[in-house]
């Protein structure tokens, strides 16, 4: 399987949608006021976060490209899948997003403080105002961060008209959803890794599993 470039893997639906379990699918998002008060660390060049994975990962309407930072801000690994239309439950978006974490990257669990950040890109119609599947998939974030002893970091939304960090009211036009990524008409061999900032020349590798 590779992360990244390769055919994206989709969500299969759970058997929870089923079940009396049901009820509490609405307590499993969060709103934009608790997001806020989570104390989520700011990004210090989120448009640069938000060009590098775009440019890597080429995502489309409906793409989540989960990547792991250091402490420096430099891309550790990422990877990228499509959630396929099915009812909007934070707690499968969170299994979909651990399921990707543990195959890019070991827990911290060890670790009595996280020293790497786990950030989420989404691609979506509609504009840059929150949803409740924006709620479902900060949920389901910071609970895979929890159960990977990662840090919980920036949730940021891809659509038409453009990038938007939500919860912090930073955002730009471009990238957007139907923008061509960075360096799309050169090939892989003649492109340099772009930096998620700037003085991190490698900071962006592709990570692969075969």
């Amino acid at each position: 399987m590779t992360f990244g470039f390769a055919p994206s893997a989709a969500l299969t639906p759970s058997s929870t949608f089923k079940s009396a379990d049901s009820g509490h699918r609405t307590g499993r998002l969060l709103e934009p006021a608790e997001w806020a008060a989570a104390g989520i660390p700011l990004l210090r060049s989120p448009r640069d976060v938000v060009v590098g994975l775009h440019s890597r990962h080429r995502p489309s309407a409906s793409t989540a490209v989960v990547a792991v930072l250091n402490h420096e801000e430099r891309l550790v690994a990422s990877a990228s899948f499509t959630r396929h239309a099915q009812p909007t439950d934070g707690w499968v978006l969170r299994n979909a997003l651990l399921d990707h974490l543990r195959r890019i990257v070991p827990h911290d669990l060890r670790r009595r403080t996280p020293v790497r950040t786990a950030v989420l890109l989404y691609c979506r119609e509609g504009d840059e105002r929150w949803t409740e599947e924006d709620g479902a998939w900060m949920w389901g974030l910071r609970d895979a961060c929890t159960l990977h002893g990662l840090r919980c970091g920036a949730y940021i939304t891809l659509t038409r008209g453009g990038w938007q960090v939500l919860g912090e009211g930073r955002g730009g036009r471009r990238p957007n959803l139907l923008s061509r990524p960075a360096g799309i008409g050169r090939s892989t061999a003649d492109t340099p890794p772009a930096a998620l900032r700037s003085g991190a020349p490698a900071a962006l590798r592709r990570v692969a599993a075969r």
